[in-house]
């Protein structure tokens, strides 16, 4: 006898094999691979989960940065208030593969002199 729920259950696991919706963003896949630095004024951020995303200042051009969750960020030894609108950083990062999105994942952010590893043993 098949179990009604079978159809049921296949979708779930399908769902959760390809990710959920997230499955093209999220992560690293959608990076170069390599890393970049990229230094600037921060003029917005938004920060909580699934991460925070940082608006960037870059000699006129604007990226958006991908900095990690609230524990990272924590982890790293960023406080609240550290990124903030106004403050100028310093990120290392992997860039979009698609050059066009100004948009990069941070490794490590530095402020002032102080370093924020929110990746230790990621280059």
């Amino acid at each position: 006898m098949r179990s009604r729920f079978a159809p049921f259950l296949f979708a779930v696991f399908f769902f959760f094999q390809m990710g959920g919706p997230s499955h093209a963003h999220h992560g690293w896949a959608w990076t170069t691979g390599g890393n970049i630095e990229l230094t600037g004024v921060i003029e917005s951020a938004k920060l909580g989960n699934p991460h925070g995303v940082l608006k960037i200042n870059a000699d006129g051009e604007i990226w958006t940065v991908e900095v990690g969750q609230p524990w990272r960020n924590e982890r790293a030894g960023l406080k609240p208030g550290d990124l903030t609108p106004g403050v100028e950083v310093r990120i290392v990062g992997e860039p979009s593969a698609n050059v066009d999105d100004k948009l990069l994942k941070a490794e490590r952010i530095y402020i002032g002199g102080q370093e924020y590893d929110l990746y230790p043993g990621r280059d």
